[in-house]
């Protein structure tokens, strides 16, 4: 089941008719609150979320979403139509999957919720890793390092829980990229490299686990 939030009526029928007719289930609401109500019955696959909405935009509803336990592993792909630079950040900093830029093509939007579906469906939640000093609990969004408890933002959590994988694998910029946000260009790192900052710094003493391999990217030593 897909859920498809946008207040533009043609818009939502289009979203909503093209994935019918090409396998999905989907549903569409003209606003958050409608959403919130029919997630209470049912918790969809994937949601397409409008930014531009009334009462609450779709930055609000995401805060929402990734801040209960029981919607915050739903998939999300943001449609803005502005396309900016900052837009597109803020959402995949909240913990948005991918982001279509209005207006976009249905076979686009098609193409992007079947690889945002098949990237999380892959990422089946373990109950515990642990490398070194630092441990997840990913059912949980919990990280401990030792015996104490440290509070990470939705994407610095996908990141570290991405490195305890596959610890000493080297990974480059461009497939963190890929694989954390789900963004197929080249180039902008200035959001990984973000992201390892603000996480070393949360990491205390454990955070020089994650060394940076020059001209390369960055990778999770086992152990101090």
């Amino acid at each position: 089941m897909i859920y498809c939030v946008d207040d533009d009526h043609t818009i939502r029928e289009i979203e909503v008719y093209t994935l019918q007719q090409t396998g999905f289930t989907a549903r569409g609401f003209s606003d958050g609150a409608s959403m919130f109500k029919e997630l209470e019955k049912e918790i969809p696959d994937l949601i397409l979320l409008d930014i531009m909405l009334p009462g609450e935009d779709g930055i609000e509803i995401l805060k929402k979403l990734r801040s209960f336990p029981n919607y915050r592993n739903i998939p999300v792909i943001m449609a803005t139509a502005k396309g900016t630079e900052m837009d597109k950040i803020t959402g995949l900093n909240l913990g948005a999957d991918d982001y279509l830029v209005k207006p976009f093509g249905v076979m686009e939007m098609v193409a992007r919720v079947g690889a945002v579906l098949r990237r999380t469906s892959k990422n089946d939640k373990t109950e515990k890793i642990t490398v070194g000093h630092i441990t997840i609990i990913e059912k949980e969004y919990m990280v401990m390092l030792d015996d104490e408890k440290v509070e990470l933002t939705h994407k610095e959590f996908e990141l570290l829980s991405y490195f305890m994988k596959y610890p000493n694998v080297v990974f480059t910029r461009d497939q963190l990229m890929n694989d954390i946000w789900g963004l197929n260009y080249v180039g902008e790192s200035r959001t990984v490299d973000m992201h390892i900052k603000t996480l070393r710094h949360k990491l205390g003493k454990y955070g020089s686990q994650i060394k940076t391999v020059i001209g390369v990217g960055y990778r999770l030593e086992k152990d101090l």
